[in-house]
């Protein structure tokens, strides 16, 4: 605990999502919105709590089994891929030509 909040990381690519656990009314906000108003779609809404796992273990260390059981707690490792020289990008080269 870091002063009258608990806190978590999340990190996907070069993103960092930074998540602080207060006492009050039990509100998401993201840059300061709301959840609802900051994501269209229910699919970004679900994304946005996972971070909040990280939290709740600095908050209650009984519930690191079932998060990390459940996936929330792992880092996905994936990261771009450098675009090679002599390449357009990654792996995409100049199209063949056989005559």
């Amino acid at each position: 605990m870091v002063g009258d909040y608990y806190y978590g990381t999340g990190r996907r690519k070069s993103a960092v999502a930074r998540v602080f656990l207060k006492p009050g009314k039990g509100q998401f906000s993201v840059n300061g919105k709301p959840v609802d108003e900051f994501f269209g779609r229910e699919t970004g809404r679900m994304v946005v709590r996972q971070p909040l796992s990280r939290a709740l273990i600095e908050y209650d260390a009984a519930l690191k089994g079932a998060l990390s059981a459940a996936g929330l707690v792992t880092r996905d490792a994936r990261e771009v891929e450098r675009k090679k020289v002599g390449l357009h990008k990654a792996r995409r080269r100049k199209q063949y030509s056989k005559r």
